[in-house]
């Protein structure tokens, strides 16, 4: 049987943030991180937008407020230091009616008790000069946000985990998990590990990795896609930066919005439905048990009566490009069907609670001598390092008692 001091279960971004802040804070710890693909950020890592998130939406004394600030911080930090291509170029946040000029209002000074500096609200004319396609009544400019590849961040976390002496095993699916008071015993990848000390970075598993400890997450992860769309390279010129809606305060979903990518291009999404499998990226994919796990949970069902109305159009704009078309239009009047071709797709694990209420900020539980990370949503990519500290700082006490 394998002995390690810190077993890690998944490969995403934030455990592999948790490895390398385990590692630069105690040299020596013998630390593993189990991943089931062959390869590391292979879910929500490597399928989202690829935004380095400035802290602008949370609210301020949140964990989400506090994390995304100091990892925005401390990701640009290893980005530079790691050679990885990032780009700090600002978004706008645009107001496309007067019932949205309030929130927009209400943005800004939630940004500047996050910290944030240098936001503007501007009059089109001015806007204009920084995306000029974008339409509206005002914009808020926010100069700290930026892109980066997370599945290039991920990979050299992963590089730099190796060098300082830790482990990354892929193809190695946990199968079983249990803590007591003294140790864990994972089964990964039909290999028995004793553990010190467990975490639990599943993800889109992170509720069944819990279960399996013997752990009661008190909510369920319900999978909801998001379907991105391509500008084509002759039109990807509409595109300077980053063009945001005013999100609904309600949900934890931003609306479609448009963003240069840093390899080159831009993309406009994503829409967010409800989705029939986990790891599920096709409107075709479907897992039973996944599908199970969702349509007979109560939650489920109470957050679907309660938001019908924006469920419906979002399913109705995944399906339809025109519906697609007709709501990016709102920020981009110029755009057309014609400029758009199909892109890719992402599953983001949602947390939803009994009564079904989405779980907004980041839920991490002791079980045991295991800590499970059971609700880690955006900005966690941008704040990877600053939670991978917190988790580190956790587990290094549990080790001292």
């Amino acid at each position: 049987m394998a002995r390690v001091d810190v077993a890690i279960a998944g490969g995403g971004i934030v455990g592999l943030a948790t490895a390398l802040k385990l590692l630069e804070r105690a040299p020596g710890l013998s630390v593993v991180v189990l991943e089931k693909e062959k390869e590391v950020a292979a879910h929500q890592t490597g399928h989202n937008s690829g935004v380095i998130h400035s802290g602008l939406y949370y609210k301020p004394g949140s964990e989400k407020a506090k994390t995304c600030v100091e990892g925005r911080r401390l990701l640009v930090a290893f980005c530079q230091r790691h050679g990885v291509p990032h780009e700090i170029c600002g978004k706008l946040v645009v107001a496309t009616k007067e019932s949205e000029l309030p929130a927009l209002a209400e943005l800004e000074r939630r940004a500047g008790e996050n910290g944030l500096s240098g936001l503007r609200t501007l009059a089109p004319a001015e806007f204009r000069k920084i995306e000029p396609h974008a339409a509206g009544l005002r914009a808020l400019y926010v100069p700290a946000t930026g892109i980066v590849d997370y599945r290039a961040v991920s990979a050299k976390f992963a590089e730099v985990i190796a060098a300082a002496g830790g482990r990354v095993r892929t193809g190695a699916r946990v199968t079983a998990l249990s803590s007591s008071e003294s140790e864990v015993r994972i089964v990964a990848g039909g290999e028995e590990i004793e553990a010190g000390l467990a975490v639990n970075c599943g993800g889109l598993q992170s509720d069944r990795l819990a279960r399996l400890d013997g752990a009661e997450p008190g909510l369920r992860i319900v999978p909801f896609r998001g379907d991105y769309h391509r500008l084509v390279p002759d039109r990807a010129g509409l595109v300077k930066n980053l063009i945001y809606p005013v999100a609904d305060p309600r949900f934890p979903f931003l609306g479609v919005h448009f963003t240069r990518m840093i390899g080159g291009g831009a993309e406009a999404g994503p829409n967010a439905v409800p989705a029939l499998a986990r790891e599920g990226y096709t409107r075709t994919s479907f897992d039973l048990r996944d599908a199970w796990d969702t349509f007979t949970y109560p939650g489920f069902w109470r957050m679907a009566v309660r938001h019908m109305g924006m469920g419906l159009g979002e399913i109705h704009r995944s399906f339809s490009k025109r519906a697609f078309v007709k709501a990016l239009q709102r920020l981009m009047p110029d755009l057309r069907g014609e400029d758009l071709e199909e892109g890719g797709s992402g599953v983001r694990a949602q947390a939803m609670l009994p009564d079904g209420r989405l779980e907004d900020d980041f839920r991490i539980v002791t079980h045991g001598r295991a800590i499970h990370v059971l609700n880690a949503p955006s900005p966690a990519a941008t704040a990877s390092l600053a939670i991978g500290e917190r988790i580190a700082t956790r587990v290094l006490a549990m080790r001292r008692d």
